[in-house]
């Protein structure tokens, strides 16, 4: 009876360790299914930060259209400027897509016999540019552009007095240059208008000559004349120029490329041969 105790107290102490050990698995597999947990979170928030952010999209262009070149400015603007002009409806540039380049320019020589020949020149042409997730939207594709047209102004081959002014009232944005310019032994004076309006360029040039003894026009008048004209176009783009979305078209880059041809007949602005007089060129 005595050896009895001893024993009994050693079998209940040997029934208690799986009990013990029970306890400490349950409190081990509770932490590690924590720690999967966490694991779990950290990498989810890990690769969510490491995700690039999706770019906003641009900004639709404003305008999907141009109005037609050739009729951008008021007849009764291009008798003005223009008195005899050879084609009185505009000589319209080549061009591969017109939604996204156009052009059309006008000359003439105005003999007043013995008193001299009077020469103009009048020019105009539109650039589109649409929005692009890659290249940004239409607008500002068209603000790089006009700075771009601005400062090719101001830098013109064999330019004279050339000088820069802001031509507000024309346009979201619009600059006048003007200079002189000295060709077939006469003296040429030059008005070029670049503006732009919503995701379009317009570039306006308007220049004149006094032939066979007639006085040079005044650099007022050509560059009045110049503003007049540049915002009758750019009133047309804004009136006639379908608003929205731009749907998919070539860029005004490719279109440029494609007409190589006659960004070289630009270059020589003013092109005319007077019946009496040498080819002047604008």
């Amino acid at each position: 009876m005595h050896r009895s105790a001893p024993r009994l107290s050693r079998i209940l102490a040997c029934a208690a360790v799986p009990v013990m050990l029970v306890a400490v698995g349950c409190s081990s597999d509770s932490g590690s299914g924590s720690d999967a947990e966490k694991k779990a979170g950290s990498s989810s928030s890990s690769d969510s930060a490491g995700a690039e952010p999706t770019k906003p999209a641009v900004e639709p262009a404003k305008f999907t259209d141009l109005p037609d070149a050739c009729t951008s400015i008021a007849k009764n603007t291009v008798k003005d400027l223009v008195p005899e002009a050879k084609k009185k409806g505009g000589t319209a540039g080549r061009s591969s897509d017109l939604a996204v380049r156009g052009s059309c320019s006008w000359n003439g020589l105005d003999d007043k016999g013995v008193k001299g020949s009077q020469y103009r020149w009048l020019s105009v042409a539109f650039t589109r540019f649409d929005s692009d997730q890659s290249l940004g939207s239409g607008a500002a594709r068209a603000t790089e552009d006009y700075t771009k047209q601005v400062a090719k102004e101001k830098a013109s081959e064999g330019a004279q007095k050339a000088a820069a002014a802001a031509a507000p009232g024309i346009g979201d944005e619009a600059t006048a240059i003007t200079y002189q310019l000295n060709k077939t032994d006469e003296d040429f004076e030059y008005a070029t208008v670049v503006a732009r309006t919503g995701n379009v360029v317009v570039t306006l040039t308007y220049n004149g000559a006094g032939y066979a003894g007639a006085k040079t026009p005044s650099a007022a008048d050509i560059l009045k004349g110049a503003q007049k004209a540049a915002k009758e176009a750019v009133g047309k783009v804004d009136a006639t120029a379908g608003a929205g979305g731009a749907e998919a078209s070539p860029s005004a880059g490719d279109a440029k490329k494609d007409d190589k041809k006659e960004e070289k007949k630009d270059d020589k602005k003013g092109d005319a041969k007077p019946e009496s007089e040498a080819t002047p060129k604008s």
